[in-house]
Formats: C-alpha cells, structure tokens, sequence
C-alpha cells in the first residue's frame, strides 16, 4: 500500500488575521518548515520556472515580432512556422502560452501600480500618437480604423507594453526558480525559511532592474516604455502582478455565473478574491481554463523526484494535477512571504517604536487579505 501523505487528504487550520500578523513580524515562513514541502516547493517552482523560460520568450516576441498585427494567426510559433512546429501545435504538444496570455490580461485589467499609471500618462499617448502616425503611412487597415476608433491602437500599444513587461519579469523569475533548483541540489538551500530568503533576496538584487520595451517600424526605432520613464522591476511590473495574479485574478468562464442578477461576482474588482493565493485546487482540465492550462504545462516539465513522490500519494497519477495546484499554491505563499520580508518598510529587528508601529501596519494590511486565502494549505 502506498504512503499517503496526510497533508494531501486533509488540510490544516486557517490561522486567524494575529496568528499571520505574528509570523511575519517575527520572520518566520508562512509554509510549515518539512522536508516534504522542501521537495514541493523546489520542485514545482523549477518545473515553473522552465515554463516561464517560454512563456517570457514567447511574451516578448509577440510585442516585438507582432507588434499591431491585425490578425496575429501564428503568434504562439515564436517565428519558427516549420512543419514539425506546426504539427505539434496543432496536436496540441505545446506550451499553453494562452495561460501567460491571461496573466497579462489580468494586469492590463486591473491595472494597479507604476506601469499602468504611465499607461495613463501624457508621455505615453505622445509615443502612441508617433507610432500610430507611422504605422497608419504604410498601412490602410490601421489607416482607416484609427479616425473611426481612436481609442482602438492605443489600447492595443498599452496591451503589447504590459505584455513585453510581463515577459521581463517573467525572465527574472524564471531564472530564480532554476538556479532555486540548483541552490537546494547542491546543499545550499535546506529548508523553506532558506527557500523564502533565497527569493526575497534575488528579489531585493533585480529590484532596480528597469524595465524599458521600443520596437522598430520601417527600420525606425520608437520607444513604448522608454527609460525616461523610470520604471523598475519590483515596484512597476512585479508588485502589480502579485495584486492581479495572486490576489485578485478573475472570474473563470464556467465556474461562476456572469449574470447580474445572480450577484456572484462583485462589482468592485479591487474585492476580487480569484487569485492563486485563494484558488480551490480543483483544475477541471475543461477548455480555456487557466490553471488548467498552467498545470498542464507544469506536469509535462515536472523533475523526477517530485513526480515519484507525487506516486506515492492519494490516487498516483489520476490526480497528479491537482497535486501540482497544492504544491503550486504552497510555492506561491512563498513567494509572497519573500515579497512581503524584502518590503518591509523598517529592518524587522528595529527597536524604534515608531518604525515597529509602521512594520506591524504594513503586516497587518497583508495578513487582512491573507486570512481568506487557502491558509489552510500552510501546514
């Protein structure tokens, strides 16, 4: 008989708002510190990681190679339109890059933090406004559609930057989780609380990073995000992310009703709770559904290790998937336990009264949304 893992059948308490509020102003892990969550949690974030290694190519190929293309039938192929290519595409051995597609969308859509306020700046309108005027000289299509929708080619131009963002920080991120993999193979990392502080510091070290995106039209150069603008990666890109991604995320077609009437989903997106930290680990494997889409991916790139553990667990290979949601969602509280360490607005060993004060505020507003989450995965 197998060994079944009790935390794969039952899941733990919620800890109340005070238990959260503790953890982190004592700087300690969200997750339970056990080798089982070690195995997990490095395990599924390489297998992630090597994801987003082409989901982030793919990403910043769309912005760059299909930049305004009316009918961008080919964009998933990376430029590679070769038969084998083809083939595979279409019996669907691919990377489901229609999930980053949704990420991105979740970001555009919500649109909280540095990016999306430059979005909405008069610096960008004046880049749309020049590349527009390019593109509408050698192009009829977008010529007459730009007097009838003036808003239309912008929209599309805020879409194609929040994509080629999305794609610089997924490169980041990608690069962590694997060389996370490579820290805890060689002996470097051993626990969870080595785990957290490995992120938040890689975090920290990319923080600066500015996040810049220009494409080239009729061999001229024309800056979307241009380094004027000043933005950088953990505030402008990776901190809007965690809020639509994590946090808010939306409603999946099929899971919950869109009719008004019905009242099941709120008016205000700001109270949204479909994010990866509250999701329920149930992938339906249905058509179009994100985290379906998202653990497909992750199970065709799983390590061997994690794999055989997951063997040995419940049903084997017949729930292997929403194995790899728990194992996911546990790896997404470490990274926003990482996120939350490496923000703290005061060294959590300060003895200033008022720097303490500041530090338990800034605890506390996280550990109020945390609450409802699946904390109940944590233990």
């Amino acid at each position: 008989m197998p060994v079944i893992p009790a935390e794969q059948v039952h899941a733990g308490p919620h800890p109340t708002q005070e238990q959260i509020v503790q953890t982190l102003l004592a700087g300690q892990t969200l997750l339970d510190d056990t080798p089982d969550h070690v195995i997990q949690v490095v395990d599924v974030l390489k297998s992630y990681g090597e994801v987003l290694d082409a989901y982030s190519i793919n990403l910043i190929y769309q912005a760059e190679e299909q930049f305004l293309n009316p009918f961008p039938v080919l964009k998933y192929l990376d430029g590679d339109v070769s038969p084998a290519k083809l083939w595979r595409h279409f019996w669907h051995d691919r990377i489901n890059f229609e999930y980053a597609e949704y990420c991105m969308k979740a970001m555009l859509w919500h649109g909280t933090g540095g990016l999306d306020e430059y979005l909405d700046s008069p610096e960008f309108a004046s880049n749309c406004e020049a590349i527009i005027a390019c593109k509408r000289r050698r192009d009829p299509l977008q010529g007459l559609l730009h007097p009838l929708f003036p808003q239309f080619l912008p929209e599309l131009i805020r879409t194609a930057a929040t994509t080629h963002a999305l794609g610089q920080f997924w490169r980041v991120m990608s690069d962590l989780f694997i060389d996370l993999a490579e820290a805890e193979a060689n002996g470097e990392v051993t626990s969870i609380a080595g785990v957290v502080d490995f992120i938040r510091d890689r975090l920290v070290a990319a923080a600066g990073n500015p996040i810049t995106y220009k494409v080239r039209i009729a061999g001229q150069d024309f800056w979307v995000l241009p380094p004027e603008a000043g933005l950088t990666f953990l505030v402008d890109v990776a901190v809007p992310y965690v809020e639509a991604v994590f946090l808010r995320g939306t409603p999946f077609l099929g899971t919950v009703s869109f009719n008004a009437q019905a009242k099941q989903i709120s008016a205000d997106q700001s109270s949204f709770k479909y994010g990866a930290l509250y999701a329920d680990p149930l992938p339906s494997m249905g058509a179009g559904i994100p985290p379906s889409l998202c653990m497909q991916d992750m199970y065709r790139h799983l390590p061997e290790r994690l794999h055989n553990w997951y063997q040995n667990c419940t049903r084997g290979e017949g729930d292997v998937r929403v194995k790899i949601c728990q194992s996911f969602q546990k790896s997404m509280f470490c990274v926003t336990n990482a996120a939350i360490k490496g923000t703290f607005p005061h060294p959590l060993d300060s003895t200033d009264q008022a720097e303490q004060e500041a530090n338990a505020a800034y605890a506390n507003a996280w550990a109020s949304r945390l609450v409802v989450a699946r904390t109940n995965a944590l233990g």
